[in-house]
């Protein structure tokens, strides 16, 4: 019996193992490495969170995105690329898991002395404790009254990694938040003739991260380098096991303050001549023919080729196909998400999730790359009984020799 199964090798399952190794513990990871960042993001895609809050955790600070470009050569961006992230990922994975199991999970169950893993060629492993960190994606969001209709019409961002596909069409973004603006800043440039609309009273943006001035420079020294949250926020959010003994009213807070949408002030150029358009209901959406005829509240109608949700996601441990229904149904969860304790351990003794399924427990942080700096080290400490210390928040990148601007992003010597 293989004593722990991490399900996903992305940032969250490759930093479990990282720490699981580090404490003497076997860990057998499942999983096509950086999956979710190759397959369900689009490419030309820059990463919202500084390069100070995107390193994939590692005991002792090492693998960070710094020890990757300096190994590989490649010149580091702020905003980083997706596809310099995934890079960067592969590279950790390989330095961590290089014989990762790229086979997925098709069932698993509950079994004598811990779990039993069903993978899709039909091999059975058995293991004490399994790590769920299998990404967000199964958790997107599809609000009424979008559901049922044909996927060539309406569409959730997650389903697109090229939006070239869209060249010369009229395309609708539904929502206020990086993924809306960014989509529609990608589509705009992509030969599309995008707009936005959402129901948010306005659009928010972010401070640029070289905005001058001793209240800027303030500022970027009071915030938490998690880059969630504000000043008082952010901070809460940045110490999950502190949040977690909070009450229900004050988490609440946090989460609603830490994930209110907004856009990165970088994109602000990009969407120049793209229609922004906030306060905004669909109530009625009807296929005709090989277009979308869209019905506001105030009753205008608009139509368009196609339309993405860009409406985030929502946590439901049903989306998680391969959960056997006993073993599901013996989770105790709130609203569809489990409820998790000390090392990220939900009601299945053995049983933990990782990543954004762990947000209602423990906070918002877990939804990013930064959240790697505490579940990781959490888990591992519970598992292996041997105390592993938390990624240090002030992880302190240095300016990078190559830092060069992209897009309108920033100098990194201008930003740090």
């Amino acid at each position: 019996m293989i004593p722990v199964v991490i399900i996903g090798a992305g940032p969250y399952g490759l930093a479990v193992a990282a720490y699981l190794r580090s404490a003497g513990v076997d860990a057998h990871v499942l999983g096509e490495p950086m999956e979710s960042w190759r397959r369900y993001m689009p490419a030309g895609m820059l990463l919202r969170s500084r390069r100070r809050a995107s390193h994939i955790a590692a005991p002792g600070l090492k693998l960070g995105i710094e020890a990757w470009a300096d190994e590989t050569g490649v010149p580091l961006l702020e905003p980083m690329p997706i596809e310099d992230f995934v890079a960067y990922g592969l590279w950790y994975q390989q330095r961590v898991v290089p014989e990762v199991d790229r086979r997925r999970v098709s069932r698993l169950a509950l079994a004598p002395g811990g779990f039993s893993l069903e993978l899709e060629d039909g091999e059975e492993l058995l293991a004490q404790r399994v790590v769920v960190g299998a990404g967000i994606v199964p958790f997107a969001n599809w609000p009424e009254p979008f559901r049922g209709l044909p996927e060539n019409l309406v569409s959730h961002s997650s389903a697109h990694s090229h939006l070239g596909v869209f060249s010369g069409r009229r395309v609708l973004v539904l929502g206020a938040g990086q993924s809306a603006l960014e989509t529609a800043a990608l589509l705009q440039e992509a030969g599309a003739s995008p707009s936005v609309v959402a129901r948010a009273a306005g659009f928010g943006w972010l401070p640029p991260h070289n905005r001058g001035g001793f209240g800027p420079a303030l500022r970027r020294k009071v915030l938490p380098p998690t880059d969630v949250g504000g000043r008082v926020t952010g901070w809460l959010a940045a110490t999950p096991g502190a949040l977690s003994s909070f009450p229900t009213g004050v988490r609440s807070w946090v989460d609603r303050r830490c994930m209110a949408p907004v856009g990165a002030d970088w994109l602000r150029e990009r969407l120049a001549d793209v229609p922004l358009e906030a306060n905004q209901t669909i109530e009625t959406v009807q296929a005709d023919g090989e277009a979308l005829r869209v019905g506001f509240r105030e009753g205008r109608e608009l139509t368009v080729d196609h339309l993405i949700l860009c409406t985030g996601y929502r946590v439901d441990l049903s989306g998680y196909d391969f959960l056997d229904s006993d073993l599901l149904a013996a989770v105790r969860r709130v609203n569809g998400a489990p409820q998790l304790g000390r090392g990220l351990e939900s009601s299945v003794p053995g049983l933990h999730f990782a990543g954004a399924a762990a947000a209602a427990s423990v906070g918002p942080i877990t939804r990013f790359v930064v959240g790697t700096w505490y579940a990781a080290p959490a888990i591992a400490t519970a598992i292996s009984g041997r105390h592993q210390r938390p990624a240090h928040f002030a992880y302190r990148p240095r300016v990078g020799r190559d830092a060069r601007a992209l897009k309108g992003g920033d100098r990194l010597g201008d930003s740090l």
